[in-house]
């Protein structure tokens, strides 16, 4: 394979939500902490998630509602972060990254990115004039000799990755709680399909783990089958 082995790894709620609410004022992180029910578990996200790749893809967008433009800087980690980003990331959102990262990885089609502005010796810049999922994936294995990584992106970027199927595993976590509201993220969002013919596009998936954790969680795990 001439890209990396792929995990989408996420906690949604049982009705598929990744989000409160529709705005990026909401976020499960910051939210499910304060409800009765759902808190008490949620710990055990955060374990399996230091048990992931050490490599992880994640968002611009995801990472400005966590915070990183404005936190103080974090203390350095094995893990390497690869962030496709245009216009979410300040500069202080950058050399967040760079401190907290073995490798730091900018994926950019945003010439005037601010990170073409920082020096780190472990900041990577991938320019793409138009975002190329495939291309990205194929560099990250080429060039900085990654093979394994976990996806953890929003609902819109992952819906991209379904279609330009890129994911091998699924790794899900679901949290006992329903959300609902027809504009709040999902798991898979992106454009929906029209024609029948376009069938092809959904990804076929094979339980190959369920783990019943503690206070009504769920894990699922599968292998996606293209």
């Amino acid at each position: 394979m001439d890209r990396p082995i792929t995990t989408l790894f996420m906690l949604m709620s049982v009705d598929g939500k990744i989000s409160t609410g529709a705005t990026d004022g909401f976020d499960v992180d910051k939210d499910f902490p304060k409800i009765t029910g759902v808190q008490e578990g949620l710990h055990q996200y955060y374990e399996i998630e230091q048990t992931t790749d050490l490599w992880s893809l994640n968002s611009g967008r995801v990472q400005k509602k966590m915070g990183v433009n404005t936190k103080k800087m974090p203390s350095k980690t094995p893990i390497s972060f690869v962030l496709i980003d245009n216009n979410h990331l300040t500069e202080h959102g950058i050399r967040y990254f760079c401190t907290l990262s073995k490798e730091f990885v900018l994926v950019t089609s945003n010439a005037d990115h601010p990170a073409f502005q920082v020096k780190e010796v472990n900041l990577h810049i991938i320019y793409q004039k138009e975002l190329s999922l495939t291309d990205a994936l194929a560099k990250l294995k080429s060039e900085y000799n990654c093979h394994r990584i976990t996806i953890q992106s929003g609902g819109t970027l992952n819906g991209l990755f379904l279609r330009e199927k890129l994911f091998d595993y699924v790794d899900i976590v679901i949290a006992p709680i329903l959300i609902g509201g027809k504009d709040t993220s999902t798991l898979i969002d992106g454009k929906s399909l029209l024609l029948e013919s376009e069938l092809s596009q959904l990804g076929v998936l094979k339980l190959q783990e369920c783990i019943v954790l503690e206070d009504s969680y769920l894990r699922l795990r599968y292998k996606v089958i293209h």
